[in-house]
């Protein structure tokens, strides 16, 4: 194993404590130092590692949201196809840990401090993909681009969550299946067609001779 995989299985382990603790007694009434002995870690270790009892609840999101964005910053291709296959990323590693992300949906629906923090870090995926579209797809439409990582977002937690509480077994196909749906703004600047046809006239010529000139050397090309 990997140093940085080591380290990232030593926090899940952490945060599987800690969610089974918040279940079992309350989030509330579970301490910092029930975690850490839970979890075989000293008191300072925890803080090394966690901020507080609510970043231990969203711990595994911040390990999802840096390796989307290192995902993201190494795509090559299609900028739309690579914000899916940074959500499908997701979505995979999360079915790998689905007892975890279970227990944390039945944590979370009972205190609404962590049902507000879950509310921003739905945004914070939603703003990573759409910071991402807007340097790769300069001059689209910004309402295009905010509506597509806003319906990718909602499609896979949606599947997640129907995941989670035992309601389907939603793949990783079958969120492929369902980001395809989602429209896409694929229009094309003439700068990236692969067709694009330079033509030069005078500047005194009519623009009727122009577009009959136009329409006859085209029907050429075909």
């Amino acid at each position: 194993m990997a140093p940085d995989d080591d380290a990232t299985a030593r926090r899940l382990t952490v945060v599987d404590q800690a969610l089974r603790l918040f279940a079992e007694k309350g989030y509330e009434a579970t301490s910092v130092d029930e975690i850490a002995e839970a979890a075989g870690i000293s008191r300072r270790t925890f803080f090394r590692q966690f901020r507080s009892k609510e970043d231990v609840v969203f711990a595994d999101h911040e390990s999802q949201l840096t390796q989307a964005r290192e995902f993201l910053a190494a795509a090559q291709g299609d900028p739309w196809d690579a914000v899916c296959e940074a959500v499908v990323a997701v979505f995979e590693r999360f079915t790998q840990w689905r007892e975890l992300a279970a227990r944390r949906y039945r944590v979370v629906r009972q205190v609404p401090a962590l049902r507000e923090r879950e509310i921003v870090t739905v945004f914070r995926y939603e703003r990573l993909f759409t910071d991402y579209l807007r340097e790769q797809l300069r001059g689209r439409s910004d309402l295009a681009l905010v509506q597509f990582t806003a319906a990718v977002t909602a499609t896979h937690n949606y599947l997640l969550r129907r995941m989670v509480r035992g309601e389907s077994d939603a793949t990783a196909a079958d969120l492929r299946s369902a980001l395809v749906a989602i429209p896409r703004d694929r229009r094309t600047s003439a700068a990236d067609s692969d067709d694009m046809i330079v033509a030069v006239f005078p500047r005194d010529m009519p623009s009727r001779q122009v577009a009959e000139l136009l329409a006859r050397r085209l029907d050429t090309l075909d």
